[in-house]
């Protein structure tokens, strides 16, 4: 590694959305203890990323300003701080990366050895970058909250998820398939075919009066909703539950937490759940190996070179991606 200089995009204040990210140089960061450095091979883009610059998080996060975004990063370690023990120089690995400090936006990034990974060879690194927060989100969603269990062994339960074709939802039909599931699932008109080849059992236009109204074509009520959309509120959920149905709801807002405080302090059985994803290394490997293993597959809707990341960024803010987001340093 000749140089001690890389490309990097960063923001310098909150706001401005994709006309607000600069190309810089700067220098490669060096891993301190339990850290590794990594030559960025892909990173995705998850829409909390833009909602951090538009400041939904301050003044936690980002930890500092000027801030280099990404946090879902795939590449190859080029170096190991002190005290690490699992990864080697030359390792392909995949990582998830602090929302506080970030730093995936960049030829090269450091990352913690607790939440890196080993990447086999037979997944590519835009397939693996695409996993961290998306993969995991459903992952928990429907393991910790709806208590699916994977290898198909426990009892049947009926999900629905919506923006199915989405980062997040896309995940959550193919993981809820694997266990004993029927699966219903929302999305627009021109993604109905694609969302069914993710193994939905049906799958309804959110535009339509019975999508609407998320009613289940064959009259099914749900156990678990993975709620990927927004803008849906909970009397329009309600009906469509079964006695003890809980909706997971992966992008919380202040009218959610309120619904979950109320529900709870009511003893009501039907749940609103606000999940925060918690990142764990073991949860990666296991998606990572479900690749490899072709029992999940990553969709990307587009990849764009790091010296297009603003185009990236502007059609993650669309909010019309199918699959994920590659940029490719």
């Amino acid at each position: 590694m000749g140089s001690t200089i890389m490309q990097a995009v960063l923001y310098q204040s909150y706001g401005g959305g994709s006309a607000a990210l600069k190309h810089v140089e700067v220098p490669i960061p060096t891993p301190i203890k339990d850290e590794v450095l990594i030559k960025v091979e892909a990173v995705s883009l998850n829409p909390i990323d833009w909602k951090i610059q538009k400041g939904l998080i301050r003044p936690f996060v980002p930890r500092k300003l000027p801030h280099i975004p990404g946090t879902d990063v795939a590449g190859e370690v080029i170096e190991v701080g002190p005290g690490v023990k699992s990864l080697k120089a030359g390792d392909k690995v995949v990582t998830i990366l602090s929302h506080a400090t970030g730093g995936g936006l960049a030829e090269y990034a450091v990352a913690k050895e607790a939440l890196t990974v080993y990447r086999p060879p037979e997944v590519t690194a835009a397939d693996s970058a695409a996993l961290p927060v998306a993969a995991m989100t459903a992952h928990q969603a429907l393991t910790q909250v709806a208590r699916i269990k994977l290898d198909g062994s426990g009892p049947q339960a009926n999900i629905l998820v919506t923006a199915a074709s989405g980062g997040v939802g896309h995940y959550a039909v193919q993981l809820a398939k694997l266990g004993n599931t029927h699966v219903t699932a929302t999305c627009g008109a021109r993604n109905i075919e694609f969302v069914k080849s993710l193994g939905a059992d049906e799958v309804i236009d959110y535009k339509t009066p019975e999508g609407a109204a998320l009613k289940s074509p064959s009259g099914k009520k749900y156990d678990a909703v993975v709620h990927c959309a927004t803008g849906i509120p909970w009397s329009v959920f309600e009906p469509n539950l079964s006695a003890n149905g809980k909706v997971i709801d992966i992008t919380p807002n202040p009218t959610t937490m309120l619904t979950f405080v109320f529900r709870k302090l009511t003893f009501s059985k039907k749940q609103l759940v606000p999940l925060l994803m918690s990142a764990k290394s073991e949860k990666l490997s296991y998606l990572v190996n479900l690749i490899k293993e072709r029992k999940l597959k990553t969709v990307i809707d587009s990849r764009y070179p790091l010296s297009k990341a603003e185009d990236a960024w502007a059609k993650s803010m669309d909010g019309h991606a199918t699959g994920k987001i590659i940029v490719v340093p």
